[in-house]
């Protein structure tokens, strides 16, 4: 399993990017969260096989139709407690 904390900026607060995240996550399996950031970032983290990480982490550059992803960035985390859902913070 591989665990990513992804940090995705742009328009991407107010547009559902956490409502389509958790659904996106739950299609490919994907337990972790999302949350917003007071600085106008959505911060999720995700843990699934790497292919399958890998697949989510594309979607992340692009969002849904109703945000402007302009950076995403990746950071590899170690699994310190098990993820069993995906929820929206």
């Amino acid at each position: 399993m591989r665990r990513v904390k992804i940090l995705v900026s742009g328009r991407v607060q107010g547009v559902y990017f956490r409502l389509f995240t958790q659904n996106k996550a739950k299609h490919f399996s994907i337990n972790g969260h999302t949350r917003n950031l007071p600085d106008g970032r959505v911060e999720i983290v995700a843990e699934a096989d790497n292919i399958t990480i890998e697949k989510f982490i594309k979607w992340c550059h692009k969002g849904p139709a109703t945000a402007r992803v302009d950076h995403v960035e990746i950071t590899e985390l170690q699994a310190d407690e098990e993820l069993t859902s995906f929820e929206i913070r």
